[in-house]
């Protein structure tokens, strides 16, 4: 406040420049952010372009290590500013320059949530980039974005381009023997491979397949919500890959994703997924792929280990990823290890509805502030689902957007062809109806649901699996209560009972009681 208003600029530039010039080498790293921050507060009246360049660059280092910090916001003012002191001709003259600037900043804003201001930044790197291969870090990161937004099919189409440009064509026509082509190609690569071969194979070195593997990687999340029958041909695909041309840090992912296949209709192989599961949990391990936790903890925890352990046992790990995936800037999968930790919770391990409802706010809010939409509405869902068995009558998508109510989220979710959220919905919607005594409302949500959302749907988590559980206690009850229809209910309680009777096999702790409780419905 001692500094003339119109002398602050000049002081805090000359005050940068000074601490810049005097500041020994070893010194700069603990300085970067004070010097930085001096010369951004006068940079508007740098007029010599080297000048300009000189402080962009130190913006890039700053910024670079405030990502490394995991300090994103500080990140992306840092590398914001980097690029408004680049002039037209910094593509031809300071090419390295600007094109690191550009893909740091892309990253800052995604992981802070700014998909606006990331599309308007992504205009001049994909225009002006030299290369396809220089281009591939900023659609790297407007898939990410694509994704948070629940946009699917336009990321999903994005990656198979990418994809195809880098070599390999993925099958967009998923005909029953192209699936099956699928299948048998990647058991043959397994077929009788150890542990130990797998953990032993060579780390991958072709640029192009580590970026192929990259863009498959954030096809996976997007195709189990919205193409489920593409899910397994990716996750086959970067098996495949990582057996003939090495393993990189995202292939102990698709190890565990195979692993979850393994586990999942009509495969079955909860014995073989398990194992898969370890083996992946090693190889990130071996790796050291520390930034792939969130993505395995999601998959291991959530779609394998609930079929051999208890399911409480899981929980701890998937907070664990959570705050992983916060700090490495991995905030689809920290906040789906959130989803998966609420939906075991509240539809598995009894936890206190009041509560839960308390906690899914604060999540609820998170997800929205880091704009992970798909996130946010599945933690909505969960709070209505608490609400309701509490008997509020409220509705919790009113804070966040005015007018919305479930029915036109539900619709939404289905015009979007957001399939795994439609699936959501309805096992929400059922059983709120099911513990609310509406059995109509209930067996409505069952046909619903087999109707429209069950193909595909082979992952399960454990509120899918629990909503097998009380298909069978509605479908013996519709089976009394409606004559006319006696048939087609009664197979669907022994349905459930042959699941829980298979089920039971690799996990007595979690399935035992309901199988009991189904056969004395039906007995």
């Amino acid at each position: 406040d001692l500094i003339p208003l119109a002398k602050r600029e000049s002081f805090h530039l000359l005050i940068g420049s000074r601490l810049f010039i005097s500041t020994p080498p070893p010194e700069m790293e603990k300085m970067i952010f004070f010097i930085v921050d001096n010369m951004n507060r006068g940079s508007k009246i740098i007029d010599d372009v080297d000048q300009k360049w000189e402080v962009a660059q130190l913006n890039l280092e700053a910024g670079e290590k405030a990502l490394s910090a995991s300090a994103f916001h500080s990140a992306a003012k840092y590398l914001l500013a980097g690029l408004s002191l680049l002039g037209t001709d910094s593509w031809e003259a300071k090419y390295n320059l600007t094109i690191r600037l550009y893909d740091a900043a892309s990253e800052a804003l995604f992981v802070i949530g700014d998909f606006s201001r990331l599309s308007e930044l992504t205009e001049k790197p994909l225009l002006y980039a030299r290369s396809f291969e220089d281009k591939l870090n900023i659609h790297n990161n407007l898939v990410r974005a694509l994704a948070a937004s629940s946009k699917f099919d336009e990321g999903i189409g994005k990656c198979v381009e990418i994809v195809s440009q880098l070599g390999e064509v993925i099958p967009i026509d998923l005909t029953p023997d192209v699936y099956v082509y699928e299948v048998d190609q990647v058991k043959q690569l397994l077929n009788g491979k150890s542990r130990q071969e797998l953990l032993s194979l060579p780390k991958m070195s072709d640029p192009q397949k580590l970026a192929a593997m990259q863009f498959m990687n954030h096809g996976l999340t997007m195709s189990y919500v919205a193409r489920p029958l593409l899910n397994p041909i990716l996750v086959f695909r970067m098996v495949k890959m990582s057996i003939e041309h090495g393993m990189c840090n995202i292939s102990a992912f698709a190890f565990a994703c195979y692993g979850a296949w393994l586990v999942s209709e009509p495969t079955c192989d909860v014995e073989g997924g398990h194992r898969m599961g370890r083996v992946a949990i090693e190889m990130m391990n071996r790796l050291s792929a520390v930034e792939m936790m969130p993505r395995l903890y999601a998959t291991v925890f959530g779609f394998i280990n609930i079929w051999v352990e208890p399911w409480q046992a899981g929980q701890q790990k998937h907070l664990e990823a959570y705050d992983s995936g916060a700090s490495t800037g991995d905030m689809e999968y920290a906040f789906t290890n959130l989803h998966q930790y609420a939906s075991t919770a509240i539809y598995g391990c009894g936890e206190n509805v009041e509560r839960f409802s308390q906690n899914i706010q604060a999540y609820s809010k998170r997800a929205f502030q880091c704009g992970q939409r798909t996130a946010w509405v599945s933690f909505i869902v969960f709070h209505q689902l608490a609400l309701d068995l509490m008997g509020i009558e409220q509705n919790a998508f009113i804070a966040y957007s005015d007018g919305m109510t479930e029915e036109s989220c539900f619709t939404q979710c289905h015009n979007n062809n957001a399939i795994s959220m439609c699936r959501l919905i309805c096992c929400k919607k059922k059983y709120v109806a099911f513990f609310t005594g509406n059995m109509d409302a209930a067996a409505a949500m069952i046909n619903l649901y087999h109707n429209n959302y069950a193909v595909g749907s082979v992952g399960r988590l454990v509120n899918i699996i629990v909503s097998t559980f009380i298909d069978g206690l509605i479908g013996f009850f519709c089976a009394r209560k409606h004559p006319e229809d006696e048939v087609k209910w009664t197979n669907v309680g022994l349905g459930a009972i042959k699941s829980l009777r298979k089920w039971v096999e690799s996990s007595e702790w979690n399935f035992t009681n309901k199988l009991y409780l189904l056969e004395a419905e039906y007995y």
